[in-house]
């Protein structure tokens, strides 16, 4: 597309010039189909996912319909987190480079209050920031909002997610009841409705096509690997793509802290992003990230809301997904800007592997499970693209200065093949990762019978009272002295649960986890013992003190006829 097509949008001739210094080509689907109806002052309600260029789609309306000789604010936008409000303001600000008196101001926490208020008090027409922050500055009376024209609620679904729906309500009641009111959100949740119903005057839905809820350009691949061995399969992924930048996901923030601990011990730097950092160590992450300063960044989905790079090339799923949509806000990340990207995603077991099924399901996704990279394939790849540097420097560079010191090597009794061999193994031990200590990761569907390394301990509570792996592994680390690869295979059954932990450990995780809350719901621990008959349906697994068999009939042809009920006495 070229200026004239996007100034047939109804964008003005300053703002097409603006875009077009900032290397928008064509507008996306999104922005073609919302701009208009903003500009045509319509409320909006756009869905739509990471990547498809939605800060522009109402960003650029919003710049358009200020009026400079007005001194007061005019567009207020919310944001979910700090880091996407600030990366919505700079937007903002390079939209407006050749629009006079704009000014766009963000506001959150994190921040001294009192720059916001001496930036605020000097004037602003477009202020954005996350709801907690604006009401404050609402209540102080150091935001007034009397001549408010639109409001925007981007990322809508994260916001009412971190709790911000009574925040978000008092804002739109509190605002002035004619004006425009614009909603963007990857999904479309009942409280998401109920707003629109409440706060939009007959909202025009915007909708992406659905075949294209993924990125083509993405190659999406996954591995299956024991949860005790996840980041030895992180490492040795990392160490055989060696992306130059990117972004690796988890779902908490002590997993995290966690993970980038054992990276950095590993020699593979990288920095890590959650909520609980301070905004400054925040912004001196994300500063170092864009700058290629580091190359590895790990973050929770929330913390990554504000990552706005073009040329990430990788993204790891080091947890599986909240849903379908967090995955493609995830892999949305990269693949960016007509290029190539990959997203690795590992998990564990059978209850992960269906989890991975219904995302590809909802994505129209195709996900090959793959074999995690062996340290002799990451050290023949290493091998082989020296190699191959080799012979591109022998067919352009100019190699005269050491020809002469080569054939004093060869004079001296070495044969050519021979000195070769030494400057290769020189060059090549130096690039040699440190992985000789990461075995072979080999995934078994069946659980680990030999008692020798691990034990299996019993948890009284499962999928029913809402047990997740990263609940057990962030539990399990807080209270004992394991780290999150020790912990070896978990099973969550309706009722309880299995995991896996080293046998000189198995006493003191029983004392520390007895009686402590995970997700809220206290639970017992011991040793579990694999006894008694075996349940001809359902779940299987060890007794916990209940009856068993209260349900089966007391005649079936699949068990041979069952005429008693067993007990854990029996």
């Amino acid at each position: 597309m070229t200026e004239s097509q996007f100034s047939s949008l109804g964008i003005s001739d300053e703002i097409v010039r603006a875009i077009t210094e900032m290397g928008f080509e064509a507008p996306t689907e999104i922005q073609e189909k919302s701009i208009p109806l903003v500009l045509a002052g319509r409320d909006v309600i756009g869905r739509s996912h990471t990547g498809t260029g939605k800060t522009a789609a109402f960003g650029i309306p919003a710049v358009e319909r200020i009026d400079p000789e007005e001194e007061h604010v005019q567009v207020l936008v919310l944001s979910p987190t700090r880091e996407l409000a600030m990366q919505s303001c700079q937007e903002i600000r390079k939209f407006s480079k050749y629009k006079p008196g704009i000014k766009a101001v963000p506001v959150y926490g994190g921040q001294p209050i009192e720059k916001q208020l001496f930036l605020l008090k000097k004037g602003a027409n477009i202020v954005i920031g996350t709801p907690g922050r604006v009401m404050d500055h609402m209540r102080r009376r150091t935001l007034k909002l009397d001549h408010l024209k639109m409001i925007i609620l981007d990322e809508a679904d994260e916001m009412l997610n971190m709790g911000f729906r009574e925040d978000i309500e008092t804002i739109l009641k509190d605002i002035p009841q004619e004006r425009q009111t614009v909603l963007f959100s990857a999904t479309m949740p009942p409280a998401i409705l109920a707003i629109t119903r409440e706060f939009q005057t007959d909202p025009e839905m915007v909708e992406i096509r659905k075949d294209t809820r993924t990125i083509d350009t993405v190659e999406q691949t996954a591995y299956n690997v024991p949860q005790g061995r996840k980041m030895d399969a992180l490492r040795l992924l990392l160490e055989f793509h060696q992306p130059a930048l990117s972004i690796i996901f988890c779902n908490t923030k002590s997993m995290v802290e966690q993970l980038g601990e054992y990276l950095n011990n590993a020699g593979i730097g990288c920095e890590v992003l959650h909520g609980d950092m301070k905004q400054s160590a925040r912004t001196q992450v994300m500063d170092r990230f864009k700058s290629r300063r580091v190359s590895i960044l790990i973050a929770t989905d929330v913390a990554a809301r504000g990552i706005d790079v073009d040329d990430v090339d990788a993204v790891f799923n080091f947890d599986i997904p909240q849903n379908a949509e967090y995955y493609i806000h995830r892999i949305g990340r990269t693949g960016r800007a007509g290029k190539n990207g990959r997203a690795f995603t590992i998990f564990s077991g059978r209850k992960q592997m269906y989890e991975l099924f219904d995302i590809q399901k909802v994505t129209g996704a195709k996900i090959p499970v793959m074999k995690v990279p062996t340290p002799e394939s990451i050290l023949e790849s290493r091998s082989t693209q020296f190699l191959s540097r080799i012979k591109e420097v022998m067919d352009t560079a100019d190699l005269s200065s050491y020809l002469e010191q080569a054939e004093a090597l060869c004079a001296s009794g070495y044969t050519p093949e021979q000195v070769a061999a030494a400057a290769l193994s020189m060059v090549l031990e130096k690039e040699r990762p440190d992985i000789e200590a990461v075995n072979d990761i080999v995934v078994s569907d069946r659980p680990r019978r030999d008692s020798s390394f691990m034990a299996r301990l019993h948890l009284s509570a499962g999928r029913q009272q809402g047990m997740a792996p990263n609940y057990i592994v962030g539990a399990m680390v807080e209270r004992t002295n394991l780290e999150g690869h020790q912990i070896g295979k978990i099973e969550i059954h309706d009722t309880y649960t299995t995991v896996e932990v080293p046998q000189d450990s198995r006493d003191e995780a029983i004392q520390s986890l007895n009686g402590c809350k995970i997700n809220g719901r206290k639970v017992a621990v011991r040793l579990y013992e694999d006894r008694g008959p075996r349940r001809p349906y359902g779940d299987r697994g060890g007794f916990s003190g209940e009856k068993r068999y209260d349900r089966l009939p007391r005649k079936s042809s699949r068990d041979g006829g069952w005429k008693k009920k067993y007990s854990s006495e029996d």
